[in-house]
């Protein structure tokens, strides 16, 4: 009996403190829409809708869908949903297999014929899981309109990275692959048929690629770095009047938060699927890193663990301008959908929120300016003579090893675009110097700005300056050849480094996005692998500088002051992106 009253208290006790530390959907409400209206400040730009044990917690939109034109973004604002389009993927391969079309253990050598042999024993449990071993992408982005079959053959074509079901690897390709089953099996379009067993069963009439009736003032325009605006997704699918095989059934699907609310209602009450397949559809098949228990890959799902020993069933996914990131909490209710039509690192809080609905103490940092948008809203706001003020604020923003000297160079080529008259362009140019003074294609840009001065003199020591730090840049040469220099070309001499400091290079490395480069030696060559594709060889052009394949890229290694690498930089079409080591 004492045992018993025991147990009691202490579910007494442990009920009260659950309820002290989650706060009431009407106080979430107050002080997530406050955190959220703060940030627009600094370039948040986006909706969120939060519901728990089936109320909304939150429903609304922030920021700016059209800029230009002054329109907000609602919950009715129709965002790019990026990779989360696999989900629906591997719903609709579900739904072919309770229609018994296909299983779940047919080999693709079902559906393709003249496939290469090791390929033909792929499954599409393997390709739901991205455990086929295939490449990541195929293509030259998301609009590359590649035909069907030429599409299919090169990607058969290419090398499998791994034994198929040995271990998971993202694969955009792969989920091509399952698009294409669904319209072999179906006889219907890919989009077609998700419309008919996905879309509308769910209600959802704002989903899709072409098909819906867009109103096209509920589109939301993309602004890159939160400063560029790059248009609408679906303006691009209806000028092309299809979508490519590079993005069809892995991405870009278009949607609404409410649209999207009801997908979740809808898998929740097992109106499109089964409950026996919405299990199938969310369990843990694969880690999604080998030798770690964090996270697995289900069938177009991530699934996590949470803090409180639930399930966590998500998906992010993004073009580097959209971003998407649906999470469900089956066991507690709770669903958190989050769009932006501007993305970067800063605003992905989609973590931070789940947080917020269950810690009552915790209070996530403000939502930050990401460089680009800090820069630009600075450069709007004071004169060019405020400059030494503007890298004091970079310092302190970013700190003393501030790394991306991308940002300062895209910023004043937008300016020398839009407004060439702007005493800022030249004054960017010469504090990224300051702080790259080692980077030939800074010292470019340097002589583009001075160009634009029509400074001639600077000009061309700029020019002159990018040409001794790196004698293959191309563009200098032209630049000078137009101020009436001729630079004569040298032969380009063979670089032969030892084995010892290649090895020395070799490792992972990763970029701010997350992507990882990997770097690895081989019979005395060394080659940088790229987002899942082959390895590319490096080509030794210094002792720490190697040209990328057949790319006009190269690709430097940065040593700290121990003289260990410590990153790697790749600098192409005057862009430079930054890798650290890990």
């Amino acid at each position: 009996m004492i045992n018993i009253v025991k147990l009691i208290i202490a579910l007494l006790i442990s009920s009260f403190i659950y309820a002290q530390q989650t706060p009431t959907n009407k106080a979430l409400h107050k002080k997530i829409d406050r955190y959220l209206t703060e940030g627009v400040a600094n370039g948040f730009s986006g909706a969120v809708l939060i519901s728990r044990n089936g109320e909304i917690v939150l429903n609304k939109g922030y920021g700016l869908a059209n800029r230009a034109e002054k329109r907000h973004n609602t919950p009715k604002t129709v965002f790019s949903t990026g990779s989360v389009t696999k989900q629906f993927t591997g719903t609709a391969i579900l739904k072919l297999v309770e229609q018994n079309k296909l299983k779940l253990t047919d080999v693709i050598s079902t559906f393709f014929d003249g496939l290469p042999e090791d390929k033909k024993d792929i499954t599409i449990h393997q390709l739901l899981t991205h455990s086929a071993g295939l490449v990541d992408v195929i293509g030259d982005g998301d609009f590359d309109y590649i035909p069907t079959d030429e599409f299919f053959k090169t990607l058969f074509a290419t090398k499998l990275l791994y034994q198929p079901g040995a271990r998971h690897r993202y694969s955009n390709a792969g989920y091509s692959i399952l698009a294409r089953i669904i319209e072999l099996v179906s006889g219907q379009d890919y989009e077609s048929f998700l419309q008919q067993y996905l879309f509308e069963p769910a209600g959802m009439k704002q989903t899709g690629y072409l098909m819906p009736e867009w109103d096209n003032t509920t589109l939301a325009n993309g602004y890159a770095r939160s400063i560029i605006d790059l248009g609408t997704m679906v303006s691009r699918f209806q000028k092309a009047g299809k979508v490519s095989w590079v993005l069809k059934g892995n991405g870009g699907i278009q949607s609404t938060q409410e649209d999207m609310f009801k997908w979740y209602k809808a898998l929740k009450s097992n109106t499109v699927l089964s409950e026996h397949s919405t299990k199938l559809l969310t369990t843990p098949y694969i880690q999604e890193q080998q030798g770690s228990d964090e996270s697995f890959y289900a069938y177009g799902w991530a699934i996590f663990n949470s803090e409180r020993n639930t399930k966590i069933v998500t998906h992010n996914g993004s073009n580097g301008i959209f971003f998407h990131e649906f999470m469900w909490l089956p066991e507690e209710d709770v669903v958190i959908i989050f769009s932006t039509n501007a993305y970067s690192r800063e605003v992905e809080i989609t973590w931070r929120l789940k947080k917020m609905l269950f810690d009552n103490s915790y209070q996530p940092k403000p939502i930050k300016k990401n460089s680009y948008f800090l820069v630009m809203d600075f450069v709007k706001k004071n004169k060019a003579d405020q400059a030494d003020a503007l890298l004091s604020l970079i310092k302190q923003e970013y700190g003393n090893d501030f790394k991306n000297a991308n940002v300062l160079n895209q910023v004043g080529y937008m300016l020398l675009e839009n407004d060439p008259n702007s005493d800022w362009t030249l004054e960017l140019f010469k504090l990224n110097v300051q702080l790259f003074p080692n980077n030939a294609n800074l010292w470019d840009s340097l002589g583009d700005g001075y160009k634009n001065k029509n400074d001639k003199e600077n000009a061309i020591t700029s020019y002159k300056k990018a040409l001794e730090l790196d004698p293959t840049i191309s563009a200098s040469k032209k630049s000078l050849a137009e101020l009436g220099i001729t630079v004569k070309d040298t032969p380009q001499k063979e670089v032969v480094l030892s084995p010892e400091l290649l090895k020395s290079y070799t490792g992972t490395y990763q970029l701010d996005s997350g992507h990882l480069i990997k770097i690895v030696e081989d019979k005395g060559k060394l080659y940088a692998e790229f987002a899942g594709r082959p390895g590319m060889l490096l080509t030794p052009r210094s002792e720490v500088k190697f040209a990328i394949g057949s790319r006009n890229a190269a690709l430097l290694f940065n040593k700290n002051k121990d003289a260990k690498i410590e990153s790697l930089t790749i600098l192409e079409s005057g862009e430079q992106m930054v890798a650290k080591r890990k």
